[in-house]
């Protein structure tokens, strides 16, 4: 996650095994591996399309469902775990499938109601390529998941899904007799982090190389299932529509392409990339939804000013239909967004994770929309504001807080985060990371800030701010000043219903609660710590880490 800074992480590839081997691999991309295309085709085997991309991969298809049932690449088969097969979602059931070839291409189309699904193979390339519509709410289709056999390769990351011997939580966060916990929800990544997720031996590689999410939800910075390992086998994910700490209504259409990806053990090719893939081949292949470039737009920006330049910048395009973003370059905010879908969209100007400015944009197909520089008003950025003290900077994340690099990877519980207790004194130069990025009810709520005040600012009110990112069973901070004046207790802002910051995820619905401290509330003697406890309001929750919580943004104490 990032940092005090809230710099986000360069984009990236996960890889699960030997990284010094995938580092050295002598050849990596779409032909990483191949040999003669004269054996491009496919055939029927009764059960299922089988298609030999003419390279070093054979895969198949059921004719009855759409299951992907076979994965063969340089004669080992990697499908499979637990008798499953990969699929849409668990398996679609009964479906209609057909099979097509046009010249170098050959086109595998999976109809089930409404749900059209779609496999693509290119000659002498050892890619899969994949497409899913889900045109509406009829039919559970929120993944694609492929399913890859046990003992092909290490299962030694850190965060790995493990069935370790204790159940922590709702059957699916596990605690190992170590006290580190699992779970396939802890995936440290944010989307705009990484283009391709998967495993390599350092001979091998496995890979879903993510499509643009211009039909997903919730943003760049959303953290969704990606993949888990264990005793079984293991998995990689597309997730079309994720609903842990979901901030979006579920987006409909064509999602894709996304691409299983085999290589020599190296990377993904960088061409198979999100924004940089360019699919004119599948242009007239007639998959439903499909767009081609030339129905798309742009959308670039000059640049921003008003920026921190302590922190990146990134422009987010959102509307009911589609989403996109681009980073926003260090020296001047320029910013360029391709590959958009006709539409007006909300164009927002994150600093860090912090939305800090708001517009409208159109784009038309085939067209480049150029917007003048853009400027973020002073007063839209929190940290301008003059404070007495303020615990952590205001960039949208808990970033800097005692715990925020843990809690992405792992359960609060864990043995190796820091004790979730623990009181602040302003100007210990400990601040920050003293302070908790998370408060719960019925963990560490009531907190302590202690702080001194001048004569004059101990004769004046004076406001609070704290700024939280997300909030489970609706906690929000209430507070009380020096045990004599006590806040009213907020309503609680929008944020998603769905567990979160037990499942790896902060990023919510960033509001901002504001007190206003009366002067009778301070001490008059200047050499006397005044206190500020903050607890967690709510009746909704639990016990322990499933009670009421929140994630804290920054805390500050306005002149």
């Amino acid at each position: 996650m990032s940092g005090s800074t809230g710099r986000p992480l360069g984009r990236r590839t996960f890889v699960l095994g030997s990284a010094a081997a995938a580092g050295t691999a002598a050849l990596t991309g779409p032909l990483a591996g191949t040999a003669s295309a004269a054996s491009f085709g496919w055939s029927d085997d009764g059960s299922n399309y089988v298609v030999d991309t003419g390279a070093s991969l054979v895969f198949k298809v059921s004719k009855t469902n759409g299951d992907l049932t076979s994965l063969v690449y340089k004669g080992t088969e990697y499908q499979g775990y637990g008798g499953k097969n990969s699929h849409v979602e668990s398996g679609l059931g009964t479906s209609t499938v057909t099979i097509a070839q046009s010249g170098t291409t050959i086109l595998i189309s999976v109809a089930y109601g409404t749900l059209k699904h779609y496999y693509a193979a290119r000659s002498g390339e050892n890619n899969v390529y994949l497409w899913t519509n889900k045109a509406d709410s009829s039919v559970t289709a929120t993944r694609y998941i492929v399913r890859v056999k046990a003992g092909l390769f290490l299962n030694d990351e850190p965060d790995s899904y493990t069935y370790a011997p204790t159940v922590i939580e709702s059957a699916d966060v596990f605690e190992k007799s170590d006290g580190q916990t699992r779970a396939k929800h802890y995936s440290k990544l944010r989307v705009m982090d990484y283009d391709s997720i998967g495993w390599t031996t350092g001979s091998v590689g496995l890979w879903i190389v993510r499509s643009n999410h211009e039909k997903a939800s919730g943003g760049p910075f959303y953290r969704s299932l990606l993949r888990h390992q264990s005793a079984d086998g293991g998995g990689l994910y597309e997730i079309l529509y994720y609903g842990e700490n979901q901030t979006e209504s579920e987006r409909y259409g064509l999602q894709g392409p996304y691409v299983i990806a085999l290589t020599d053990g190296g990377a993904p090719s960088s061409s198979l990339y999100p924004g940089t893939l360019t699919t004119s081949w599948a242009d007239s292949l007639g998959i439903s939804g499909y767009v081609a470039a030339g129905g798309r737009g742009r959308v670039a920006g000059v640049g921003i000013t008003g920026r921190d330049t302590a922190y990146a910048y990134t422009v987010g395009l959102a509307n009911s239909a589609a989403q996109y973003w681009g980073s926003a370059r260090a020296s001047d905010g320029y910013f360029s967004v391709t590959g958009v879908l006709p539409g007006t969209y909300t164009l927002t100007v994150f600093k860090g994770e912090l939305a800090v400015y708001s517009g409208s944009v159109t784009v038309s197909a085939g067209a480049t929309t150029t917007l003048n520089t853009i400027a973020v008003p002073s007063s839209n950025d929190p940290s301008n504001a003059s404070a007495i003290w303020r615990i952590n900077n205001w960039d949208g994340t808990p970033g800097g807080f005692k715990n925020a690099d843990l809690m992405t990877y792992m359960h609060p519980s864990d043995v190796r985060a820091a004790s979730w207790t623990g009181n602040v004194v302003i100007g210990s130069g400990t601040e920050t990371s003293a302070f908790p990025c998370y408060l719960w009810k019925d963990v560490n709520s009531g907190i302590v800030v202690y702080f001194k005040l001048t004569a004059a600012q101990a004769a004046a009110a004076h406001t609070l701010r704290i700024g939280v990112t997300t909030a489970y069973a609706n906690g929000r901070p209430q507070v009380v000043v020096n045990d004599t004046w006590t806040s009213a207790v907020p309503s609680p802002p929008t944020q998603p219903s769905t567990r979160s910051l037990t499942v790896g995820s902060y990023r919510g619905n960033n509001y901002t609660f504001t007190y206003s401290v009366p002067a009778s509330a301070w001490l008059t003697d200047t050499s006397a710590y005044n206190t500020l406890k903050i607890y967690v309001a709510s009746g909704s929750g639990t016990t322990s880490f499933l009670s009421a919580g929140t994630s804290i943004d920054a805390i500050d104490l306005l002149n």
